[in-house]
């Protein structure tokens, strides 16, 4: 945190340095060139080409809107799904188009009847939005919350794996679990805990939220009775699109958080499932419309495609937090097998510690205002600690990385 009266001296010095260079990428978006946006893992940016996909989508709707909803949408999602399910490998009629991770998670808890005693296995890790949810749902129905905790530092996934493992108890009848944690940044081993939890008889509720377009996700083989993920974070697509995916034997328990007319639509060659989902009411469907566009798009910025995407946003991501760590004269708290596109720093704690959770870090107002960089700083309970998150993507530049560096070397002197 500053101390009063060096804000005029850090201005002064954020001023003589050098701007960091931009990738040649960064072209496709739209981000503010005094911005140096490390903070993709928040809320993602989409492309300039694939907003005005979206602009499209809404002109079409605009253009007949009875004949859009009427005669046009439900096909028009189709399609969506199906560009997705083949990203996915998984049958497209088993996805449902949602705006975001987190309704994904309430679908899913709150269709689900649990009885008193039952227990819900939750790491310690967990997305705090997705944690207050399972709260809620067990508060209403009697169950327990039962927390693991993974450290952070961490020696690699075995730790993770065998906490996530250790937690399970004959009462355990689901487990949330992530792909990528969102304050640690941590890949997680999620394969291994899938398939060791499904064995065991306990669903799975997996929070992909940093997934598609982060991680290489196979869902049918992969097995989880639930998995959402955002499409507008690494899929790059307009904000407010959205995938949860039901095994086919667990559809039927799983029912959207708004009832309307599919509810009692005639299924025809469908199922309810799918009359369900596809119709929640009026709604701006124009950021899921866009997502094979999206995805089309995307992949021809890279030879390679997506494969080659997420290796370049892991190198990447690597590169940064080597070059923060060198700088600061930090020890990276996980190894690199651990990291996918997004890495957590725990910060030198000086003035900034003990700052409550939902409070701003005064360094992350700094670090905006007087650097032009947008990076997430907090404090952190568990473990107890101040922290900094960078993200890698195709539009950041490796000189982007050192010039962070430089600045919280230069304001952590201040602390």
């Amino acid at each position: 945190m500053l101390r009063h009266g060096r804000i005029d001296v850090l201005s002064a010095q954020a001023s003589t340095m050098q701007r960091p260079l931009r990738s040649p990428l960064s072209k496709h978006w739209r981000l503010a060139p005094e911005c140096v946006f490390l903070n993709h893992g928040s809320f993602g940016a989409t492309p300039t080409l694939v907003i005005e996909e979206q602009r499209r989508w809404q002109d079409l709707l605009e253009d007949e809107p009875v004949r859009f909803y009427e005669d046009l949408a439900m096909g028009f999602m189709e399609n969506a799904r199906r560009s997705l399910a083949k990203m996915l490998q998984c049958d497209a009629d088993d996805l449902a188009l949602l705006e975001n991770a987190t309704s994904g998670v309430n679908t899913v808890l709150r269709s689900l009847v649990f009885e008193e005693g039952d227990e819900i296995l939750v790491p310690d890790h967990a997305y705090q939005a997705c944690r207050n949810t399972i709260d809620f749902v067990a508060e209403r129905w009697g169950a327990t919350v039962v927390t693991v905790n993974i450290p952070f530092p961490i020696t690699g996934p075995d730790v993770a794996f065998d906490a996530v493992m250790g937690g399970v108890t004959p009462r355990t009848v689901l487990a949330m679990i992530d792909t990528v944690t969102s304050p640690t940044g941590l890949l997680m081993p999620f394969e291994r805990m899938v398939q060791a939890l499904e064995e065991r008889g306990v669903a799975v509720m997996l929070d992909a939220a940093h997934g598609i377009g982060m991680v290489p996700l196979s869902l049918d083989e992969l097995g989880a009775s639930y998995t959402t993920s955002n499409c507008h974070k690494w899929l790059c697509a307009p904000k407010g699109s959205a995938f949860l995916h039901v095994r086919k034997d667990l559809q039927h328990h799983i029912h959207p958080l708004t009832i309307s007319h599919g509810m009692t639509f005639p299924l025809g060659d469908t199922t309810r499932f799918r009359h369900e989902f596809d119709w929640t009411g009026t709604r701006d469907i124009s950021a899921a419309c866009s997502i094979p566009a999206t995805i089309d798009y995307m992949q021809t910025m890279v030879d390679g495609g997506w494969p080659a995407i997420m290796q370049h946003n892991h190198d990447l991501a690597i590169e940064g937090r080597r070059i923060l760590c060198e700088r600061l004269g930090i020890e990276a708290p996980c190894p690199d097998e651990m990291i996918a596109c997004i890495a957590t720093l725990e910060l030198p704690s000086g003035g900034g510690a003990g700052i409550p959770l939902h409070e701003p870090d005064p360094l992350h107002k700094v670090l905006q205002d007087t650097y032009g960089i947008q990076v997430p700083v907090w404090s952190w309970e568990s473990p107890k600690g101040r922290y900094i998150r960078i993200s890698a993507q195709l539009y950041n530049h490796v000189d982007e990385y050192h010039y962070l560096a430089d600045a919280l070397a230069t304001e952590l002197a201040f602390d």
